[in-house]
């Protein structure tokens, strides 16, 4: 059992799907969480449905470096200093491959990118030294070619990963951990895989007997477990790395 009494969260993009399922984790295992998105109502109700106490929340586009900072002075001012910091915003959303522009190329790297690495850098000074652990969300699209993926959100995820693999011995000077967590197929409500089960079912499970080696999507609480048991004391030789969690889809 991971006990995390007296600690303090920080986690982007978790009004819902699989930022709220760690959050839910987190603050399960004794966690004082403070949640993030852009709109209040969803961070609100998803800050209800765990509970008023040690669940607070802060809304603000962690794209924005500007904003990544004011809301890395709310966790200040809120906790003193941080001992997690979950990286969880991002989106798969955009064109088809081949039909990249300028301007789609700057919107997925600032949804996929520069949302985690905006908050590193703001809440650098704020992660507890010796016992602070950064855990980001990248995808298996990072880690090899998905056919049908689109090339923005892959380079960018790609690029992410390279970020945590670069940075981690700065911060393991100051004995922070930093890891990334390459998620496959994830179902929850208003999720792409919800939409594409929607609209053809019988597509989606030929995918997965094809593809995946466990044939089926993964949940939040998936990744939600293996977030938390990088962000505890379990895992103090853990950094720098990416973690595949795909059901077995991916070969490399």
């Amino acid at each position: 059992m991971i006990d995390l009494k007296g600690k303090s969260a920080l986690i982007t993009g978790s009004s819902k799907g699989i930022g709220l399922a760690i959050a839910r984790a987190l603050h399960q295992a004794g966690c004082h969480v403070l949640l993030n998105g852009r709109t209040e109502a969803p961070l609100k109700q998803a800050c209800d449905s765990l509970g008023a106490e040690r669940c607070s929340y802060v809304v603000g586009d962690v794209s924005d470096p500007a904003e990544a900072q004011r809301i890395a002075d709310a966790a200040r001012a809120l906790f003193g200093s941080l001992d997690i910091l979950v990286c969880n915003v991002g989106s798969g959303a955009s064109v088809p491959p081949g039909q990249e522009t300028a301007a789609e190329w700057q919107r997925v790297f600032a949804t996929n990118l520069w949302s985690t690495t905006n908050m590193v850098e703001s809440c650098r000074d704020l992660i507890t030294r010796q016992t602070g652990s950064i855990l980001c969300i990248s995808s298996i699209c990072g880690n090899e070619t998905i056919p049908g993926a689109p090339v923005t959100y892959s380079t960018a995820k790609a690029a992410l990963n390279a970020f945590v693999k670069g940075i981690a011995r700065p911060l393991g000077k100051d004995g922070i951990r930093i890891n990334a967590i390459a998620p496959g197929n994830i179902l929850f409500d208003g999720s792409v895989w919800q939409r594409k089960l929607d609209e053809n079912e019988e597509a989606v499970d030929q995918m997965l007997q094809k593809d995946v080696a466990l044939a089926r999507l993964g949940t939040p609480e998936e990744i939600a477990n293996l977030t938390l048991w990088l962000t505890s004391d379990q895992a103090t030789f853990a950094t720098g790395q990416i973690w595949t969690l795909d059901g077995g889809q991916t070969r490399r």
